[in-house]
């Protein structure tokens, strides 16, 4: 008996080492993962003139600290380099430039319509 408490004391963390080869995130990696996405969409937002507040508003699912840190990191950026921000274009005018009328027809083939 004691031995085969010893051996699964031993084989235990083998086991377990192996989550991350499934695919199993670790709450570390999980955390990490948010926050460079939070820092990512402050970056975008700000990138694409629009205030933390709006930015906030659009991404009620991120990180709000991540958010306002990607946004303060561009914005810094932006002013070291002298860049302007490039303002998206409205949906409406989008749908209307495009050839189709904006009816979301794909334009990667046959296969993506299905």
């Amino acid at each position: 008996m004691r031995r085969l408490t010893l051996l699964l004391t031993i084989a235990a963390p083998l086991w377990l080492a192996g989550c991350d080869m499934l695919g199993i995130e670790s709450a570390s990696t999980a955390a990490a993962k948010r926050e460079a996405d939070g820092r990512a969409i402050g970056a975008g937002c700000r990138h694409a003139a629009r205030s933390v507040e709006q930015c906030f508003a659009l991404n009620k699912r991120a990180d709000r600290a991540a958010v306002f840190a990607g946004w303060r990191e561009m914005n810094d950026y932006m002013r070291e380099n002298k860049l302007e921000a490039m303002p998206a274009e409205p949906a409406t005018e989008l749908a209307a430039a495009e050839p189709d009328g904006g009816e979301g027809k794909s334009t990667r083939g046959p296969a993506a319509r299905n």
